[in-house]
């Protein structure tokens, strides 16, 4: 019997090597991670809400929304998902029930971050966080809220951004120290930022590269040479599909033809067998529907 995803999510961190955890916005694009060969899936806040609900990420997508986007996620691939649980939807209390469903929607782990409810984009101006004892508190009801104790809790800190580096660092030991899983200094702002966060923080971390962001961008091979654990891609998917459809839709509406495009689509086949079509008419042909 295959082991469980959060048990496989653990092996994942245990192996020698950093995770590159591309984001997935719907099932369909998690497939397509699974497909290509990742070990596991992000799905990204920033994702559901601009795919779900087309809105920014300011904390205008709900705890139930993004528990139906994971459970969906979930059920669609074998690899293990950790999912944006935004700041748990409220207080510690919040908290245990954000964790409840997160996990009975069967995905590896969540995280939850520092910033006052509701939030915002982690890489957008105007952000404002909890305090750090609060955060604490939060993250040790996440601990106790979990009935697997495979399941991770990631904390992530916003703090650079608001309170200055010195808080950030000091606030990733401090939910290291909590129980946290794995620690997340969000919007960084230089390599010596990364690696200094590196040296401070004895255990595993998330580098977010997110385009156009406040982090530079580096690879998964310099991230993992300066000591991170996860080389998170959140939103790229997303930006990439929707630049190749937009461009689509502007050559549709001067040329009234899809033809010039049909090298550049996914097959008729390709989604076939991506959506399982044919094991669909496996089936049915067993049953003689």
């Amino acid at each position: 019997m295959p082991a469980k995803k959060t048990t496989r999510f653990r092996e994942l961190l245990a192996q020698e090597g950093i995770i590159v955890l591309p984001g997935a916005f719907d099932a369909f694009s998690a497939r397509l991670i699974q497909q290509k060969g990742f070990p596991a899936v992000y799905m990204s806040g920033s994702g559901t809400a601009a795919a779900l609900l087309g809105l920014p990420d300011v904390g205008l997508i709900t705890m139930t929304e993004m528990v139906f986007n994971a459970r969906a996620i979930a059920r669609a691939v074998e690899i293990p998902v950790i999912c944006d649980a935004d700041t748990g939807y409220g207080n510690a209390l919040n908290v245990v029930r954000c964790v409840q469903e997160f996990e009975q929607a069967g995905v590896a782990g969540i995280q939850i971050e520092d910033q006052v409810f509701p939030k915002k984009c982690g890489h957008m101006e105007g952000k404002q966080v909890i305090t750090k004892e609060e955060m604490v508190r939060k993250i040790k009801a996440a601990l106790e809220a979990r009935k697997d104790p495979n399941f991770v809790i990631i904390a992530r800190t916003d703090a650079r951004s608001v309170l200055g580096l010195g808080e950030a660092i000091s606030r990733c030991q401090a939910y290291l120290e909590a129980g946290a899983d794995i620690i997340f200094p969000e919007a960084l702002q230089s390599r010596e930022e990364l690696a200094l966060v590196a040296r401070e923080v004895p255990g595993p971390l998330v580098a977010n590269m997110t385009e156009g962001g406040k982090t530079p961008l580096l690879t998964a091979a310099e991230l993992a040479a300066m000591g991170y654990k996860i080389a998170l891609f959140p939103s790229a998917t997303l930006r990439v599909a929707h630049k190749a459809m937009a461009d689509f839709l502007k050559d549709l509406k001067e040329t009234g033809t899809q033809i010039g495009w049909l090298d550049r689509m996914q097959s008729r086949q390709d989604l076939y067998d991506l959506v399982g079509l044919p094991k669909v008419n496996e089936l049915e042909a067993r049953y003689g529907i």
